[in-house]
C-alpha cells in the first residue's frame, strides 16, 4: 500500500495513470513560473506549481493536471490558473475522453489574490465549456491541502469527485473561519471536528463526492476508473434543469440540519445507527455502512 497523501505530485501521476504515459504539454525548462513572486521575495517555480499534460488510463487517453500542495499549499495564482484554464480548454477543443484533475490546494493564492481570483473563475468557466462539450472531468482529492477556496470550487463543478477519508473539501478552511468570526464558530485546533466536517466521510455521506476510497495510489487509479465509467454510462447533463435540481438539494439540506451543530449530529438524523462509531470504520466498510442514509446520490 503506497500513500497518495504522502507522494508527491510526479508520484501520483506515475501512481494514477498507466506508468510512464504522462507528457507534459511543456517541456522542460519551458514552463512559464509566476512573474509576481519575486516582490515578496518568495522563490518561483516551474509551472508556477501545477504539471498539466496527456496520460493514459487503462490505455485511455485523457488530459491531467496535477497541482504541486509542496508549493505555496497548491494555492493558484494568475499563472497556475491559466494552465489549468488552458489545459480545459483544448480538452473542449480536442474533445478528449476525459479531463482528470489531481487537486491538492489551500485555495487563492494571496500574494496574488486579484489576480487569483480571476483566474479561479476562468477554470471555471473552461471546465464547463468542457462539459458542455461533452467532456467529463473527475477531480481527485486526498492532498495534504484538501481542495479549499476557489479550488473547493472547481472540484464540486466537475462530474464526478472522488476522495479519500484523510481528504478536505470545503469553501473556507477552519483556520480562516476562526480567524473571521473566532474559534467558537470552528476552532481549527480540534482535528476531530475538521474532518467530521470536512473530511471524505462526511463530503460522501451528504453527496458532495461520488466516490470514497482508501487512502492509496492504487485505490485512486481504480476510483478514476470507476469515475470514467459512471461518466460513460451515466453522464450528467450541463443542463439549467439539473442546476436547480441541485440547488433544490442544497435548500434541502439548509432546512433540514441548519440547526444542528455537529457532523455526527446530521448522521443520527439521517437515521444511522451508530453514528459515533462509523466514522471509524475504513473507507471501504463505510462506504458500505453509509449506502443506505447518503443523500443526492445512489
Amino acid at each position: 500500500m503506497s500513500s497518495y497523501l504522502a507522494a508527491t505530485a510526479r508520484e501520483r501521476l506515475d501512481g494514477v495513470f498507466d506508468a510512464g504515459s504522462f507528457v507534459a504539454f511543456d517541456g522542460a525548462g519551458t514552463e512559464m513560473a509566476s512573474p509576481h513572486l519575486a516582490l515578496f521575495h518568495v522563490p518561483a517555480a516551474p509551472g508556477d506549481g501545477v504539471a498539466v499534460g496527456r496520460a493514459t488510463l487503462a490505455g485511455v487517453s485523457v488530459y491531467v493536471a496535477a497541482q504541486d500542495g509542496s508549493f505555496m499549499g497548491g494555492a493558484v495564482g494568475e499563472v497556475h490558473g491559466a494552465r489549468l484554464a488552458g489545459l480545459l480548454r483544448r480538452a473542449a477543443r480536442d474533445r478528449v475522453a476525459a479531463v482528470v484533475l489531481l487537486i491538492d490546494s489551500g485555495g487563492v493564492r494571496l500574494h496574488e489574490a486579484n489576480a487569483g481570483l480571476i483566474a479561479v473563475s476562468e477554470v471555471m468557466r473552461a471546465l464547463l465549456d468542457a462539459r458542455a462539450a461533452g467532456v467529463p472531468v473527475v477531480a481527485l482529492v486526498g492532498g495534504a491541502n484538501g481542495a479549499f477556496g476557489g479550488m473547493g470550487i472547481i472540484a464540486c463543478c466537475a462530474n464526478v469527485v472522488l476522495m479519500s477519508a484523510e481528504a478536505r473539501l470545503a469553501m473556507s478552511g477552519p483556520e480562516v473561519i476562526a480567524s473571521s468570526h473566532g474559534s467558537a464558530e470552528f476552532d481549527p485546533r480540534d482535528r476531530a471536528l475538521v474532518w467530521r466536517t470536512t473530511g471524505g466521510k462526511h463530503r460522501y455521506l451528504l453527496g458532495d463526492c461520488q466516490l470514497l476510497v482508501a487512502d492509496d495510489l492504487a485505490a485512486f487509479r481504480q476510483g478514476a476508473l470507476d469515475a470514467l465509467a459512471r461518466c460513460t454510462s451515466a453522464p450528467v447533463p450541463l443542463t439549467l434543469d439539473a442546476l436547480e435540481r441541485e440547488q433544490q438539494l442544497l435548500a434541502s439540506r439548509i432546512e433540514r440540519f441548519g440547526a444542528l451543530r455537529d457532523p455526527s449530529d446530521i448522521w443520527q438524523a439521517l437515521g444511522m445507527p451508530d453514528a459515533h462509531n462509523v466514522p471509524v470504520l475504513a473507507a471501504p466498510a463505510f462506504v458500505d455502512a453509509a449506502a443506505p442514509y447518503r443523500l443526492g446520490a445512489p
